[in-house]
């Protein structure tokens, strides 16, 4: 088999299906697509990480990181995780994906998990195809015992909408509603809304499959930031009475940058002062395939001088204090991470309102020139450059406004999205399977 093989020896799990699942040695079967920029990553890597010191043995599975995607493994083996690479496995559908499905069922046939974890799309589809034939190609099938193992599969996202092409979409759908019922035993969302969206709008799985586990991470790295202020604005040359707004992603379609570079051009339109045009700046923090065309677009609005474009960052712990504003613009998200690590930061947040970010930001208040006021920021609609515009301009010029969602923002997520809740909710699910 041509796996690249993990720096570590494998240990073998002492807890199998049927036994006391509270005891240590429980053997997971992680698997995502690819370790690219972004929240999914973190978020398994964390896991794999985290999970160990409970006793439990977890092994890693990945695609390969196209051309044109910031490679994350740094951060795998900077944490003592060593994944295993199966290099068919890739964000397209091709031929391929039978190659990874067959690599994937002969790992779990050496490697005997009792948990298989699935994140992501691509990854969900293949690992739990994989899973299907580990259930039941063996002699035990023919008399209904197939081999005991649980299968979970978490959506940070989706993609049944403003990702692929209508026909695409459909075939999606309805591969993720046959897996949901034939090869899953928990769905895992990371937000009450997400859940209500695939259960009930995209009709995936059944209603009492999905648990709600939000997402969670490092808080303590982000821990007096106003010490931290000065650094990446002082790169940037800013002063002090500069309003710095900032949008942290990768530079793909689906997180929609043209709309932040539009409502950029009519937020300057909107400021009488030049004197307070000047001080509105913007930076672009994340790389991908759509930054020469975001660059052109900056130029074409004459957004030349205002708009840094910084590429991706791993100083998120300075990044993010130096941004007055934090903006999101995607047209599809799970619970985006960059907003959970900007209120962590006290930053103020202006969002599209797409899945989890609606009850990221909390209980409405009042509304007006097309933004609404939440608890802990500011939504607007999908799509609504003159939304977004008045939104960033009245936290750009609102300095009470700023500090009072900046408060709520920073007291909700350290309240509901520490790592070692996160970790705990899982390793409690995981259990609660094994008993079942």
């Amino acid at each position: 088999m041509a796996f690249q093989q993990r720096q570590v020896p494998v240990t073998i799990n002492a807890c199998k299906c049927g036994q006391d699942a509270r005891a240590p040695g429980m053997k997971i079967l992680r698997v995502i697509a690819r370790l690219n920029v972004g929240g999914p990553a973190r978020h398994v890597v964390w896991l794999s990480e985290g999970l160990k010191p409970l006793g439990h043995d977890t092994v890693l599975v990945t695609g390969v990181v196209p051309s044109g995607e910031d490679d994350m493994n740094y951060f795998a083996e900077d944490r003592g995780v060593h994944p295993i690479t199966i290099r068919q496995m890739s964000r397209e559908i091709s031929a391929n994906d039978l190659f990874a499905a067959w690599k994937i069922y002969r790992l779990m046939l050496r490697e005997r998990p009792d948990i298989v974890h699935t994140h992501t799309a691509k990854a969900g589809a293949v690992g739990r195809v994989a899973g299907l034939m580990y259930r039941w190609l063996t002699p035990s099938a023919l008399i209904g015992k197939p081999r005991q193992c649980r299968f979970v599969h978490t959506y940070h996202g989706h993609v049944f909408h403003s990702y692929y092409s209508p026909a695409k979409t459909r075939l999606f759908l309805a591969i993720e509603r046959g897996l949901a019922r034939t090869v899953t035993d928990r769905i895992v969302v990371v937000s009450e809304q997400q859940r209500d969206e695939i259960s009930e709008t995209f009709r995936v799985g059944r209603r009492e499959q999905f648990e709600v586990i939000p997402l969670g991470l490092d808080l303590e790295v982000f821990s007096g930031w106003q010490n931290r202020r000065s650094r990446v604005r002082a790169e940037l040359d800013a002063t002090e009475t500069d309003v710095l707004i900032g949008i942290v992603g990768r530079l793909t379609e689906v997180k929609n940058h043209e709309m932040f570079l539009r409502a950029a051009a009519r937020v300057k339109e909107l400021t009488a002062s030049p004197e307070a045009r000047a001080r509105l700046r913007f930076v672009i923090i994340g790389d991908g395939r759509r930054r020469a065309s975001l660059e052109l677009q900056a130029r074409e609005l004459g957004l030349t001088d205002d708009v840094a474009f910084l590429g991706t960052r791993n100083d998120a712990e300075d990044f993010y204090p130096a941004l007055d504003v934090v903006a999101l613009t995607s047209l599809n998200e799970g619970t985006p991470l960059t907003l959970i690590e900007a209120m962590a930061n006290e930053r103020p947040v202006v969002a599209t309102a797409v899945g989890g970010v609606v009850d990221l930001l909390g209980p409405h208040g009042s509304e007006a020139d097309g933004y609404t006021i939440c608890e802990r920021g500011i939504l607007v609609s999908r799509n609504d450059v003159e939304g977004l515009a008045q939104g960033l301009l009245r936290l750009a010029t609102d300095e009470a406004l700023r500090a009072r969602v900046s408060a709520a923002g920073r007291d909700f997520v350290r309240a509901n999205y520490g790592r070692d809740r996160l970790i705990r909710d899982i390793s409690n699910l995981y259990e609660r399977l094994l008993m079942e």
